[in-house]
C-alpha cells in the first residue's frame, strides 16, 4: 500500500508523540527524586534532554524507516553533462586517486573535472598539472594564496561549463556508478529539487580505533538520518564531500558563503528560496576521516559551528511552512542535548558508579527498547543498500562498541566547544570535512 509523504510523516509523528507521553509517565518518579536534589525546573530540563527528546527522535526515526519505500531510480535516455569541482589544500596523498575514481566512472554524459588548488604548500598542484597532460577533461585552477574553501568552489563554479555541478572532496573516492545514480535520482525526484546529497562512507576505517568507530557513525548514523530526512522531504545538508547541484540555483543564491559550514549554509539558502534537497542512498563516495583525536574534535567543532552559522544566516527558515522545517527545529534542539550530555549526563554516569542515581539510573533504561529497535532497523536498512551494490558489511565489533557510548563522550563535548567558538566569533579555519 502506497502512503503519501505527508501521511507517513503524520503517522511517524503520532508514534513519536505516543512514545513521548509514555516516557513522561514512566519518568515521574525519576522527576520527583531529581527535583529534591536540583529543583523542579532543572530536573525537568535534564530529564527532557537526557531521555524525553532523544526518545521522541528515536521513535520518529524508527517509524519512518519502517515505512521506507522510496521510488526507484530510473535509467535516463540522456544523462546531463557534469562539471565536477574538487577544491583542495595540501592533498598530495589522495588527489590523484580522487581524480582516478572520476575517470573510472561509466557515465554516459560529458564530464569536466575542475581541480581548484587553494594555495597548497605541498605537491598537490604539480601532481594535478602532470595528470592534466594525459586527462583531456581535467583542468587545474591554481590560486597563489590560500583563500578558503568557499572561494575555491566559487571560482570553480564561475569557470564551469555545464548546468549540473558536483562537488567532491579531494581525499574522496567515488564508488562505481555513483555519478550515474546521483544524476538519475535528481531526474526522478519531485519538481523543485535543486540538489541531491550522495552517501558518504569511511575510506580509512582500518587505521585505528577512531576510524573504526567513525565507520559506524557514517554507515549507521549519518546515512540513516539523511534517509529519514529525505523520506519526509526534509534533507537539510547537501554536503560538500559529494553532492549534485543545479548551477542556476547556486548562482541565484550567490554560490557558497565564506563560512566554516559553507555546505549547510548554502543548503539552507536554497531551502529558504523554496527549493527541495534530495538524497541518493546508493550513490556512494568513500572519504578519509580524521585518524587522530585532535583531528576528529576539530572536525566536529566545524560541523557544530556550521549549524550555528546556518541559523545566524537564515533565521527566517524556522517559519517556513514545509516539512523540512520540522527537521530544522529538530536541529535547534541538538545544542541543548549536547550541553546536557556534556555537563549532566557524563557527570551522572560517574555519580551512578558510586550509587547516586539522580541523573543516570534505572529510569534511563526506558531509552533502551526504542533505541535497540531503531539500531536494528538502521543496520538492516543500510545492509540492504550495501548488498545491492556488492559491498560487504565488515564485522567491526571494536568500532561498534566504541560507537555505542565512548564515541559520544568525544563528539558531544567537541560540539559544545564548536557552539561556544561560533557564539564568541573566534577565528575560523578552512577544512574539507
Amino acid at each position: 500500500m502506497y502512503l503519501k509523504v505527508r501521511s507517513k510523516f503524520l503517522f511517524s509523528l503520532a508514534i513519536a508523540i505516543i512514545w513521548t507521553g509514555f516516557s513522561i509517565w514512566a519518568g515521574q518518579y525519576w522527576f520527583e527524586d531529581l527535583s529534591k536534589v536540583v529543583g523542579e525546573g532543572l530536573a525537568a530540563f535534564l530529564i527532557a534532554f537526557i531521555a524525553i527528546v532523544p526518545g521522541f527522535m528515536n521513535a520518529f526515526m524508527f517509524s519512518s524507516l519502517a515505512l521506507d519505500k522510496r521510488p526507484a531510480r530510473k535509467h535516463l535516455d540522456v544523462y546531463p553533462d557534469l562539471s565536477i569541482l574538487i577544491p583542495c589544500f595540501n592533498e598530495e596523498s589522495y588527489v590523484a586517486q580522487t581524480i582516478e575514481s572520476v575517470c573510472k566512472q561509466d557515465y554516459l554524459g560529458k564530464v569536466e573535472i575542475i581541480v581548484i588548488d587553494d594555495g597548497s604548500t605541498d605537491q598537490t598542484a604539480s601532481i594535478v598539472a602532470n595528470l592534466e597532460k594525459t586527462i583531456p577533461n581535467l583542468r587545474l585552477i591554481p590560486l597563489p594564496t590560500n583563500q578558503g574553501k568557499a572561494a575555491a568552489l566559487n571560482l570553480g563554479l564561475k569557470r564551469s561549463m555545464y548546468d549540473k555541478v558536483i562537488t567532491l572532496d579531494a581525499d574522496s573516492y567515488l564508488y562505481k556508478d555513483a555519478l550515474a545514480r546521483i544524476a538519475e535520482r535528481y531526474a526522478c525526484d519531485p519538481a523543485g529539487t535543486c540538489a541531491i546529497a550522495g552517501t558518504t562512507l569511511v575510506r580509512n576505517s582500518r587505521d585505528n580505533w577512531l576510524t573504526q568507530s567513525q565507520e559506524w557513525d557514517y554507515f549507521h548514523g549519518i546515512a540513516t538520518v539523511k534517509r529519514v530526512q529525505s523520506l519526509n522531504q526534509g534533507t537539510l545538508v547537501a554536503q560538500g564531500c559529494f553532492s549534485l547541484y543545479d548551477k542556476s540555483k547556486l548562482l541565484e543564491v550567490g554560490g557558497w558563503p565564506d563560512t566554516v559550514g559553507e555546505d549547510i549554509v548554502l543548503t539552507w539558502a536554497l531551502l529558504e528560496k523554496g527549493y527541495r534537497i534530495g538524497y541518493c542512498e546508493d550513490a556512494v563516495v568513500f572519504t578519509v576521516v580524521p585518524s587522530t583525536l585532535g583531528g576528529l574534535v576539530r572536525q566536529r567543532q566545524r560541523w557544530a559551528r556550521g549549524m550555528i552559522e546556518a541559523f545566524k544566516f537564515h533565521p527566517g527558515i524556522l517559519l517556513k511552512p514545509r516539512l523540512s522545517t520540522f527537521f530544522i527545529w529538530w536541529d535547534l534542539l541538538f545544542p541543548l542535548m549536547d550541553v546536557t550530555f556534556t555537563f549532566a549526563f557524563l557527570p551522572g554516569v560517574i555519580l551512578g558508579l558510586f550509587g547516586y542515581y539522580w541523573i543516570v539510573g534505572p529510569m534511563t533504561l526506558s531509552l533502551f527498547p526504542i533505541a535497540f529497535f531503531l539500531n536494528w532497523i538502521m543496520f538492516h536498512t543500510e545492509t540492504r543498500m550495501f548488498e545491492a551494490q556488492g559491498l560487504h558489511v565488515r564485522k567491526n565489533i571494536l568500532g561498534f562498541l566504541i560507537y555505542l557510548l565512548p564515541y559520544g563522550m568525544i563528539l558531544q563535548p567537541a560540539a559544545v566547544i564548536g557552539y561556544v567558538y561560533e557564539i564568541l566569533g573566534l577565528r575560523k579555519e578552512w577544512g574539507t570535512k
